[in-house]
């Protein structure tokens, strides 16, 4: 946003420029004001030299709209040079007769427009700006169109409220109206495009017709020309959420949305509208109509604050004096009054309410938040006078964290798997709520008041679909496989706490030529599963179940000490080239995170690898089996695992065929088949016993 260094100085103590002086001497002069500026949460983008006069591009944050104007910037100067403001100064005469005998207003959206104000200049000559006034506008980049359109213009770069100015004789009866759109409406506007309404957009109206879309752009057919004798002129307060939507919906950005969407000032609409009138009458000639009219439809609520020096030190870590205090609040317009011992209160100023949200534990008083008021002294005063210290260590990152590091130790074992991590918004797709199995959360999700898109309506209650949708976005690009995870917060609605989880999706097959893996299968998934788990010491209970949008046969529900865990299973409706297989955990029911892993170095003398296969009933799981095996404590068994499992020509029907692989080593010395033989044997015959299997050897199986 440019800003004329001449302009500012109307109303701020600079240093003069020079004529005799150069381009670099009033280039130097701009410096010095960019680095107060900078200093005071202005950034400053450039300085570029207009006719002599140093135009500065100001960076103005959507929450500082007071600062959109060169009053507002030159206020900002005022106070950091310890100078006092200098208001507009200007002669503002009106004629006997009364507006409101031939200009009136109704406003039929209130809460769209809580303030409308006209008046009337009778008799003006439409014709070109004075040369300061044209220059004045150019330096900013503002074109000069004639001497009515300029002044509503210089209004709005002088003091942030815009303006517009309507030809009165072609507005019936001077009668305005501010109401809703109707379906179907069209408007030509002052750029000659025809323009179709819907009810989302706040307009002006006469008797029979729309003439501007408030706080946007007026009408072609209402604009002052050459033939212009009497103006009717506009200053109102529109709703900046009402003008976005309007704006947004019709594809416009104007000086005069841009300012309302962020928040014009309510309070200086009538102010402005008799700075514009003096000034038309002055360039243009004419007579003002007074009194003018002002209706105040809904006015807002005063915005209280109570700020304490000492609480103002210990925020900032240095000493302010009293009279410091009181002079930058005061020279900001927040007008303090003492009310005790280094205490004061007041009313935060009308164009600063946008930047003070009021504190919402404290409705409807409408507080503001104290530390916007040490903000507000401490930019002032110069963050560089606050001394440097090392910050204080403590929180929940101090010492060990045993929920950290169970996230990082099953973090780091999917990476082990070939696992990339995936991290999304915390908001997801209404209809994808409730598309997958979820672990908490019961009715309705929780909705965001307004959000971006459908695709972030609220907030997630699984991190499956955004890593489904992640895949499918992978899989659609000629990806050939996918593994993915993600860890984070849950959101199960009402008054549950945020649920800390862990999910992934994979399929296909990944890798290069060289190192391609096996296609990924639901027994994949599982086996990942289990190792995972496995970290924490926990070895789940596999239910099976149909869930939804898992394919039927293929869901299971994971337990784990009488809690339901997580799930996993191969999902429906993915639309990829390879089947998806699913898993999510709920980290808040799992053990944390085990002590270091214990080191011992394998034994020097050679093992002995031994099968057997055991045939029994299918109903008898692998798991049964796995922990009587472990509690037999065979002597030098140091491992087993699952090598077989086989349905087939010479098994029953019902029945199944398990073969195990069992490695024996003693760590000090080399052991003997035989020995080797009677422990296997031993621990055989007491599995045959126990569950009525029957052994054989792989060649009895063939």
């Amino acid at each position: 946003m440019k800003f004329s260094y001449s302009w500012l100085a109307a109303y701020a103590e600079l240093p003069p420029l020079a004529a005799a002086a150069g381009a670099e001497e009033h280039l130097r002069v701009a410096e010095q004001l960019a680095t107060e500026l900078t200093s005071v949460g202005l950034s400053i983008e450039g300085i570029e030299l207009v006719a002599g006069d140093p135009v500065l591009d100001v960076e103005v944050t959507s929450n500082r709209p007071d600062c959109m104007n060169h009053l507002g910037l030159a206020r900002e100067i005022a106070v950091k040079r310890g100078t006092q403001l200098r208001q507009p100064v200007f002669s503002f005469a009106e004629s006997p007769s009364a507006a409101g005998a031939r200009a009136s207003v109704q406003i039929d959206d209130p809460e769209g427009c809580p303030r409308f104000t006209l008046r009337i200049i009778r008799g003006v000559k439409i014709g070109p700006s004075p040369e300061w006034l044209v220059r004045r506008l150019e330096a900013i980049g503002s074109r000069s169109i004639n001497n009515v359109v300029d002044a509503t213009n210089f209004c709005l770069w002088e003091s942030g409220q815009p303006l517009h100015a309507y030809d009165l004789a072609t507005v019936p009866g001077g009668e305005l109206v501010v109401r809703r759109a109707r379906s179907g409406e069209k408007l030509t506007t002052l750029d000659g495009k025809e323009r179709e309404l819907d009810p989302e957009v706040l307009v002006i109206a006469d008797r029979a017709r729309v003439i501007g879309l408030a706080g946007v752009m007026g009408g072609l057919d209402t604009e002052v020309t050459r033939a212009t004798t009497d103006v009717l002129l506009e200053a109102a307060h529109f709703d900046r959420r009402r003008i976005r939507i309007g704006a947004k919906r019709l594809a416009m950005h104007t000086d005069a949305s841009h300012r309302f969407e962020r928040g014009a000032d309510f309070a200086i609409c009538d102010e402005a509208s008799r700075r514009c009138a003096a000034l038309i009458a002055e360039i243009a000639g004419g007579t003002i109509e007074g009194p003018g009219v002002d209706v105040v439809a809904s006015p807002p609520l005063p915005v209280a604050w109570r700020l304490s020096g000492s609480e103002l030190e210990r925020f900032g870590g240095a000493p302010v004096a009293d009279g410091e205090i009181e002079r930058i609040l005061a020279g900001l317009g927040f007008a303090p009054r003492k009310t005790g011992e280094r205490l004061w209160e007041g009313a935060v100023p009308s164009w600063r309410e946008v930047d003070f949200e009021p504190r919402q534990d404290r409705l409807p008083s409408r507080d503001a938040w104290r530390q916007d008021l040490f903000e507000e002294v401490w930019r002032q005063v110069g963050l560089d006078a606050i001394p440097a210290t090392l910050p204080a260590l403590g929180g929940v990152d101090r010492g060990e964290n045993p929920e950290h590091d169970r996230r990082d130790r099953l973090r780091d074992r999917l990476v082990g798997f070939g696992y990339a991590e995936a991290i999304h918004y915390a908001f997801g797709e209404r209809r994808a709520d409730s598309a997958f199995p979820r672990l908490v959360g019961e009715g309705e999700p929780i909705a965001l008041a307004n959000p971006l898109s459908e695709l972030y309506s609220v907030m997630r209650r699984s991190l499956v679909p955004n890593l489904v949708a992640a895949a499918e976005f992978n899989a659609n690009r000629g990806a050939r496989g996918v593994r993915l995870f993600e860890s984070g917060h849950l959101f199960p609605g009402g008054e549950a706490a945020e649920i800390e989880a862990l999910a992934l999706v994979a399929g296909g097959s990944d890798g290069g030529l060289w190192d391609r893996r096996p296609e990924c299968d639901l027994f994949t998934v599982k086996g990942e599963l289990e190792a995972l788990l496995a970290e924490l010491g926990v070895e789940p209970e596999v239910s099976p179940a149909e869930l939804p949008g898992v394919t039927p046969g293929t869901g299971a529900w994971l337990r784990h000490a009488g809690e339901t865990i997580g799930w996993f299973g191969s999902l429906q409706h993915f639309e990829g080239p390879f089947p998806l297989f699913a898993a999510e955990l709920r980290l808040d029911r799992l053990p944390l995170a085990r002590g270091r892993f214990r080191v011992e170095p394998p034994s020097r003398f050679p093992g002995i690898d031994v099968d057997f296969t055991l045939t029994h009933p299918l109903e008898l799981p692998w798991r049964e089996l796995e922990q009587a095996i472990a509690a037999e404590q065979v002597e030098d068994l140091s491992r087993f695992s699952l090598k077989d499992r086989y349905q087939g020509k010479g098994i029953p029907a019902g029945a199944v065929a398990t073969t195990i692989a069992f490695h024996y080593n003693a760590p000090e010395r080399s052991l003997t088949q035989e020995a080797v033989n009677a422990r296997h044997q031993a621990l055989a015959g007491s599995l045959e016993r126990r569950f009525g299997v029957e052994r054989a050897t792989p060649e009895e199986r063939r």
